[in-house]
């Protein structure tokens, strides 16, 4: 596994630690650019990982739904592929923060081309949060970070789904976050390659469309589609609802 003990070297005050679950996660992440915020979140609880199961994140970032899947299912072992350099040198600072370097490798990689050791479809599941707007959809923010984390570049979702079944085992499991606008793009990337697909909406409030889907799917298995009863984040003031509450501060799963 990776060893690390300290966030990569470079201006203190580029770096901030925050906290997910409650402060069951400790996260040092940039203060400018890309930021971890409730989707990572949302995506582990939603991975029904067990323990003694070897799941691979591709595009980790900093590694914040690698370690909420680590806080929440003792016996889980992750691997996550991340392109940036800057941003694997903090996942694998942070998994020595959260005492969890022993269960959390990371690998600098990119989804186009992976890294031999991950050749052979060993993993149970893979889950993923690929940036979600494709190529010239909006305008590119100025820190390239940040343009890498929200922007596909070489790599289409086409690609990053591609390269997700090839790694996973048969009958592995699949999870994702994504814009409720690409869904169809998402199924069509499916189709004839995953089923038994299980559709849950992320609404921002009550009565107003999604703007996130967690989609999950299962390589090589046949099934028909599910949409899920889904999740309403906030309340008409703003606060999260209960059932949110219980994922993003109590570590509660989220049944797909």
């Amino acid at each position: 596994m990776t060893e690390a003990t300290s966030p990569p070297e470079g201006d203190a005050q580029d770096i901030s630690e925050d906290a997910l679950l409650g402060g069951r996660v400790r996260l040092s992440q940039p203060t400018r650019g890309y930021r971890a915020a409730i989707d990572p979140v949302l995506l582990a609880a939603a991975v029904p990982a067990r323990a003694g199961e070897r799941v691979l994140e591709l595009g980790c970032g900093v590694g914040a739904a690698a370690l909420c899947l680590l806080a929440r299912v003792p016996g889980v072992e992750v691997t996550g592929l991340e392109i940036q350099s800057s941003l694997a040198r903090l996942a694998a600072a942070n998994s020595a923060l959260n005492g969890l370097a022993d269960r959390f490798e990371v690998l600098e990689g990119d989804v186009l081309a992976p890294p031999p050791s991950l050749a052979g479809g060993g993993f149970g599941r893979v889950m993923l949060n690929p940036p979600y707007l494709a190529e010239g959809a909006s305008r590119l923010p100025d820190r390239l970070s940040q343009a890498l984390s929200t922007h596909e570049a070489d790599a289409r979702l086409a690609d990053w789904l591609d390269t997700a079944l090839v790694l996973l085992k048969p009958k592995g499991g699949l999870t994702l976050v994504h814009r409720a606008d690409r869904l169809d793009e998402v199924l069509s990337c499916l189709r004839g390659r995953a089923g038994a697909i299980r559709i849950l909406p992320l609404w921002p409030a009550a009565g107003k469309p999604a703007k996130r889907v967690l989609v999950a799917a299962r390589k090589a298995v046949a099934g028909p589609l599910t949409l899920a009863p889904g999740l309403v984040l906030h309340e008409d003031d703003g606060r999260f609802t209960a059932a949110a509450e219980a994922v993003l501060r109590d570590a509660a799963a989220l049944a797909l």
